[in-house]
């Protein structure tokens, strides 16, 4: 059963929607937000398959949360329900990390029809790339089992489960800034600073920092007051 989080500010519209969700045959477990911050929160709680958003919504709009979630989560289908349908309102919410839109008024069978279809397509490209390897410069990270493989002598440097995840992140979303709240809300589970959870990350870093030092073509570097980005030359 597919999960699926829908952020929609009107309490009708929502109950409907989910109510029609959930009786489609297949099914799915549906988890609702009144707004883009409820949203953020029950996405790390829920862990959702699929997000299905409204855009303009109080405290934080749909924009606001999807660009957040993507700092950390490149997979998680995400889909905006709206009327705002310019191409500048298109640009902007593909730019935010949206993979489809769809027009509103509209019938829960639609969003089934594009979930079906961005399912395939993600399962695709899966198949495409099963090992989950990255090429860091002369290192392949192998994050599913925690190492770094040297290319050329295929000798293996062992990790920490989280420092792999981190450093997964990073590898990722190399030469772009990575913010701290992002890497903290990603693996402990938190939005904002708290000085353990911190000073936790920064010993993390430190160890992936040694972990990559012997490669000049590796660099992790801090971006005082905004997050972690590593660069690469390759």
């Amino acid at each position: 059963m597919i999960k699926l989080l829908l952020v929609e500010d009107d309490a009708n519209l929502a109950y409907m929607e989910k109510s029609s969700l959930e009786d489609i045959v297949g099914g799915y477990e549906v988890r609702t937000a009144c707004n883009g911050r409820e949203g953020l929160e029950a996405y790390f709680e829920f862990k959702p398959d699929v997000i299905v958003s409204d855009i303009k919504m109080p405290e934080m709009d749909g924009l606001e949360m999807v660009k957040r979630i993507r700092e950390i989560d490149g997979d998680t289908i995400i889909l905006f329900t709206t009327a705002l349908t310019s191409s500048a309102d298109l640009k902007t919410g593909y730019l935010a990390g949206a993979n489809n839109y769809i027009k509103k008024p509209f019938m829960p069978d639609e969003i089934n029809a594009h979930v079906e279809s961005l399912v395939k397509l993600k399962e695709g490209r899966r198949s495409n790339n099963e090992s989950g390897h990255i090429v860091l410069g002369q290192y392949i990270l192998d994050a599913d089992h925690a190492c770094l493989i040297n290319r050329s002598t295929r000798v293996k440097k062992m990790l920490t489960q989280r420092e792999a995840q981190v450093l997964e992140l990073l590898a990722v979303n190399k030469n772009e800034v990575v913010r701290r709240e992002a890497l903290l809300s990603r693996f402990w589970g938190i939005e904002n600073k708290d000085y353990f959870a911190s000073r936790s990350l920064d010993v993390f870093i430190k160890k992936i920092r040694n972990d990559i030092e012997d490669d000049p073509s590796l660099e992790l570097k801090t971006i005082r007051g905004v997050g972690l980005t590593l660069l690469t030359k390759d």
